[in-house]
């Protein structure tokens, strides 16, 4: 079985009093009828690269935003099916980390990565949990709430 390394953010942002998380809708991807599938930004770690720079790149990427790492949140593991290379099963594991926002506009990105990501929109981390639209990715929010919880001295004011 094929083995694949991801690396994704969960980016946060204090804004009006709470805390915000970037938020993208892959492209092409929707569930039944009108639903906007909501995920993290997250991509295949590339050679020379640490899980960290990765989730640095995929959240510049596919939000436009710079951040700061701030700590490891988890990993996600899977199996999936290709639906190329002959429906070949991978083992995936994602690393997330929580990042910091730091400057940027939400949703200005390169054309070419229109082909990935549809759109971005900060949403609120309490609601975070039940909005994103994967299991694990829901898991990797609500771990970042309690981050942000017990460590109250990333709070700034933006």
């Amino acid at each position: 079985m094929t083995r694949e390394f991801s690396a994704g953010g969960v980016v946060v942002r204090q804004m009006r009093g709470r805390w915000w998380l970037a938020a993208i809708e892959p492209a092409g991807r929707s569930t039944s009828g009108a639903k906007t599938v909501l995920a993290l930004p997250k991509g295949l770690v590339d050679a020379g690269e640490s899980p960290e720079q990765t989730s640095l790149r995929e959240v510049r990427e596919e939000t436009g935003l710079e951040t700061t790492l701030v700590a490891k949140l988890g990993d996600i593991k899977y199996v999936y099916t290709r639906s190329w290379a002959g429906g070949e099963r991978v083992f995936k594991v994602v690393s997330f980390y929580l990042l910091r926002y730091e400057s940027g506009k939400l949703g200005e990105i390169a054309p070419e990565m229109r082909v990935e990501v549809s759109r971005a929109e900060w949403i609120p981390l309490d609601d975070a949990p039940g909005r994103l639209a994967y299991k694990g990715e829901r898991e990797m929010a609500a771990k970042a709430i309690e981050y942000v919880t017990r460590n109250p001295e990333l709070k700034r004011s933006e």
